[in-house]
């Protein structure tokens, strides 16, 4: 007699991605717990995510040494939501012994390697919540005896190729950003997005000496990447390339910084289109196509040092943009145009580097059939609730949150890591709202 194979257990959350957005849900998900084993009436909440990576990373190949963070430390993966909890950036500055030398640096803005550490901290200390080298190719539905779809199986390729499946009563969609290049620009040996740039320059024999690079875009990635490539090397030319007159600097003043509080994202998401659109074009240079202050005054310093030396290694092509690139495979020609007169200009570089900017990750594209149960906007895009869920047909009872790709319902702050706190505590308020009693109890395995 044949048996029938069991269904695996169910999770009340089942998480896709395990960057900072799932490290603060998985965070919360282990202090939602602890507080359910000393109040009853707290309901506990069961999860397991999973992250295709080997071991948590975020944007390691921009981890440059100098670099700082453009958000202050207090807004952490936990303090704007529990200031109490062991898990707050100071929290981790007294685990390695640097508290008091970080107090004395008087600073709000880390190293972003020092952040990093502090995300890679983080994400060990829940690491019997994740799955590593475990990449979602699909989502399956899971119907009730009223033929609602109540629960989705998560369908997973191991490292060696197995397929595993991991039932949850709700998903959390954070796949993070993917890298964009220009139409008709692909990526290649010689031709970098800044996301792989330390990755890339890892690679070049350690004897290698470029002569000359081109960097591409007018924000802080792209001013960081033309920085790093001047100092790293003192013999080559980096010529920037970007359509503005100059670098833009970033408004990080105080009344602008309130686009990031959990106040405007209220606001932000009871306004009509055109006032999202209004407020989006107002405040679009706290955080797109600008650059840190400081750094706009180096890159100025180094540019007009060259000159005095004439030398002139950072060459800056503003109101510019590029019109065609090819790569050879001892080189790589890239035609900039000037936009006011349309000449084009072909220059012979080593390398060409695109600091162009990221796109969100759709959770459509691993719905498959199921997709079409997400209600749309008129522009086709997901609706997506106050809580982050996606609005979905009556037929699916089961919810589906994102941590990302929501910056046309929620604002500015969607992908960043200004409300992740605070929106970590709506995803698990929601989730812990919707549980059946018999979901109160922990999930047992993974």
């Amino acid at each position: 007699m044949t048996s029938t194979p069991q269904p695996p257990p169910s999770h009340d959350i089942v998480g896709i991605g395990f960057g900072p957005s799932n490290v603060a849900l998985a965070i919360g998900l282990r202090e939602q717990r602890e507080r359910a084993a000393a109040d009853p009436a707290v309901p506990a909440v069961s999860g397991v995510f999973h992250e295709r990576q080997e071991h948590f990373g975020w944007h390691r190949g921009m981890l440059l040494d100098d670099a700082t963070m453009q958000v202050s430390f207090l807004k952490d993966l936990v303090t704007t939501r529990n200031p109490a909890s062991d898990f707050s950036f100071l929290c981790y500055l007294s685990s390695v012994g640097r508290l008091h030398d970080f107090i004395n640096h008087k600073t709000l803005f880390p190293l972003r390697t020092e952040f990093h550490d502090y995300l890679a901290w983080c994400a060990g200390r829940v690491a019997d919540q994740v799955r590593y080298s475990s990449e979602v190719v699909a989502v399956e539905p899971v119907r009730d005896a009223a033929g609602r779809v109540a629960q989705l199986d998560v369908v997973t390729r191991r490292a060696d190729g197995s397929l595993e499946r991991s039932r949850g009563r709700n998903l959390v969609f954070a796949p993070g950003l993917s890298p964009r290049l220009p139409d008709g620009v692909t990526a290649g040996e010689r031709v970098w997005h800044s996301e792989y740039l330390l990755h890339r320059l890892g690679e070049l024999d350690p004897g290698a000496a470029p002569r000359r690079f081109v960097v591409v875009g007018a924000g802080q990635s792209a001013a960081e990447v033309a920085d790093h490539l001047y100092r790293r090397f003192p013999g080559a030319e980096v010529n920037a390339v970007f359509s503005r007159y100059g670098y833009s600097p970033s408004d990080d003043s105080p009344f602008a910084n309130r686009i990031f509080d959990p106040e405007a994202v209220d606001t932000y998401f009871d306004s009509s289109a055109d006032v999202r659109a209004e407020i989006m074009g107002y405040h679009r240079n706290t955080n797109y196509s600008v650059v840190d202050p400081d750094l706009i005054d180096a890159l100025y310093r180094a540019s007009y040092q060259d000159k005095v030396n004439g030398q002139e290694r950072l060459r800056l092509h503003n109101t510019s943009r590029v019109a065609g690139v090819n790569e050879r495979p001892d080189g790589v020609t890239v035609t900039v145009e000037h936009l006011p007169s349309g000449k084009q200009t072909p220059i012979e570089a080593d390398y060409a580097v695109f600091a162009t900017g990221y796109r969100p990750g759709d959770p459509r594209d691993l719905l498959g059939d199921l997709a079409g149960h997400v209600v749309t906007d008129p522009q086709g895009r997901p609706a997506v609730e106050r809580d982050y869920r996606l609005a979905t047909s009556d037929e699916l009872t089961c919810g589906i949150y994102l941590q990302g790709g929501t910056e046309h319902t929620h604002g500015i702050s969607s992908s960043l890591l200004s409300n992740v706190a605070v929106r970590v505590g709506l995803i698990l308020d929601a989730v812990a709202a919707r549980l059946p009693s018999a979901a109160t109890v922990p999930a047992q395995g993974r």
